[in-house]
């Protein structure tokens, strides 16, 4: 597995785009790292910048970014809205894959150090890199923001994990830095149909989990409750994992609700949305829309489409793409600018850098010619994964239909279910169409690999058989994902919409073909190996696979020809 790390470095400067050019731009010189997102804010005066990468080739590129932004940023002069007392003022690192949060961790410390000692910037260590406990809370760290680090950093509790702990000349212009290791975190603003900065912290402090200081009677003006240790009693908020503050944006002339979501597990992003509108309603304040900073795990958007799909008694077993759709209008996204899921989702932003040429991705025509072309691929194995895919997609149909069919809404969950199983398979289908064919250029590699001495001839008879090996595997996933929709294609011809029965015999008909033409690969690749056990196993659970699909294609084509009369 590929190790990854996203590093999201904000910087105290939204409003010069040539300084943030030549910030992104040291980013974009190191080898090994791709720059994914830059989101300035002109009345932040900040940009949030985003970029993944190997471990050591992030450390590398986020050290120059720091370096840049301290030539560049004169901390002395500097005017925002958001918290903030350094020109870099946060440079977290984030594990992606392969990548344990320890290991992050370590590698926060190592580059903590590197800017300490390098470039004399104060470097306080915070989340899970923190080196003691009240530092782990980036507002800790960052509190009385850059006009009180003078006294901060020569405050014995206080002082730096890194680098100087004096004010100095150097210092006075970069201010600090925090750097740390987090889990995935998620930087919001709810927009609000108010101007009024004091409603929107007031809904910020009714959320976030740190709450509002608990006052004797009026909670606005009363006095401050303290306990017998002299802290501040807190009333928390509703929303755990979160952090948020109130401001008013000129650039939009609107109050936002600004929040991070620290903990995804705790508070899904459409389980904050609603609180916050209610929160917003409560105070005679509507929330119109959603800003996302940054970037988004496709999983958080998914599962709040999933969501108010289901809250109107909808089918989620859709499309990826539709279930977005929801979501970018259920949460109004795109209220101020518009949400771009191929620029705003992480996942679909690294496929865009790794997916070249793929199969599933041309017209029906162009795979249609491209198979017809001389090239030996796409061949059997990925046509037979292909017309898999649209028995499964077939079965989602019916399946999606039923849910919507007048007087069947107390159903919909029932469908809704064998959707989601359908186009659970659909996918996997879709993928096997490509790798078949992947499969087939590692057999072809290997082939090809030189032979002209006996320590090359063993390589590449060893090669040659873990190749036809996973040539074989491949085409017999393609049998087993095929024969389980037919659980769902039966359920459809059974009790789905009488009006699309005839859909779910076409589903059938390719579930059958998909199997028995995944099978003659399986076949004739599995001759070519030397582990004959393994080859014998295969082949004998193929033919079983094949026996049953063609017994459940005759079963259901029955059903199907039972409820339309012939």
């Amino acid at each position: 597995m590929k190790r990854l790390i996203e590093c999201v470095p904000n910087f105290s400067e939204g409003r010069d785009m040539s300084i943030i050019r030549q910030i992104t731009d040291e980013v974009e010189n190191v080898d090994g790292v791709k720059l994914l997102d830059v989101d300035p804010g002109v009345t932040t005066n900040r940009t949030v910048v985003t970029f993944v990468g190997e471990p050591e080739a992030v450390v590398e590129a986020a050290f120059r970014a720091v370096k840049k932004a301290q030539e560049l940023i004169d901390m002395r002069r500097h005017k925002g809205d958001h918290p903030r007392f350094g020109a870099t003022d946060v440079c977290p690192l984030v594990p992606v894959a392969g990548v344990t949060m320890e290991e992050a961790a370590e590698y926060a410390r190592q580059l903590g150090r590197r800017i300490g000692d390098d470039l004399g910037i104060p470097v306080y260590l915070y989340e899970n890199a923190a080196t003691e406990e009240k530092r782990r809370n980036l507002a800790n760290c960052r509190e009385g923001e850059y006009e009180g680090l003078k006294d901060k950093i020569s405050n014995p509790d206080w002082r730096p994990d890194f680098g100087p702990s004096q004010f100095n000349e150097s210092v006075a212009r970069s201010g600090a830095v925090a750097v740390g290791a987090r889990d995935f975190l998620i930087a919001v603003n709810f927009n609000l149909n108010t101007t009024s900065t004091r409603r929107a912290n007031a809904i910020a402090f009714d959320v976030r989990e740190k709450g509002r200081q608990k006052r004797e009677g009026n909670p606005i003006v009363g006095k401050p409750i303290f306990d017998e240790n002299g802290e501040p009693v807190m009333i928390p908020g509703s929303l755990k994992g979160t952090k948020a503050i109130g401001w008013f944006i000129d650039e939009y002339g609107i109050a936002q609700v600004s929040m991070n979501i620290t903990n995804l597990s705790q508070t899904p992003l459409h389980v904050a949305f609603d609180e916050v509108s209610e929160k917003a309603r409560q105070r005679g304040v509507r929330v119109t829309g959603l800003e996302i900073v940054g970037l988004v795990p496709k999983a958080s958007i998914l599962a709040a489409g999933k969501h108010y799909l289901a809250k109107q008694g909808r089918s989620i077993g859709i499309a990826e793409d539709e279930i977005l759709k929801i979501a970018i209008k259920s949460m109004g996204l795109d209220d101020l600018k518009p949400f771009i899921p191929d620029e705003k989702i992480i996942e679909y932003v690294l496929e865009k850098e790794n997916v070249v040429n793929r199969l599933i991705d041309l017209t029906v025509r162009g795979f249609a010619e491209e198979t017809a072309s001389e090239s030996p691929a796409p061949g059997g194995g990925s046509i037979s994964a292909y017309v898999g895919a649209l028995g499964a997609s077939l079965a989602a149909m019916v399946a999606n239909l039923s849910a919507h069919k007048a007087g069947w809404d107390e159903r919909w969950e029932e469908f809704s279910e064998q959707a989601v199983k359908a186009q659970r398979l659909k996918n996997e289908l879709l993928y096997l169409v490509d790798e078949d064919t992947n499969s087939f250029d590692r057999v072809m590699d290997a082939f090809g690999l030189p032979k002209s001495s006996d320590e090359e001839k063993a390589a590449r008879s060893t090669a040659i058989q873990e190749a036809t090996r996973y040539a074989t595997e491949v085409p017999f996933r393609t049998m087993q994902c095929a024969f389980e929709a037919f659980d769902v294609i039966r359920a459809m011809a059974e009790n789905g919409n009488p009006n699309s029965v005839s859909d779910a015999g076409v589903g059938a008909l390719c579930a059958r073909s998909a199997v028995m033409g995944a099978f003659l690969n399986v076949k004739i690749n599995a001759a070519g190996l030397k582990d004959k056990e393994f080859a014998a196993r295969m082949i004998a659970e193929g033919e079983r696979i094949q026996n049953e699909a063609v017994m459940q294609e005759a079963e259901i084509l029955a059903i199907v020809n039972s409820k339309i009369g012939q």
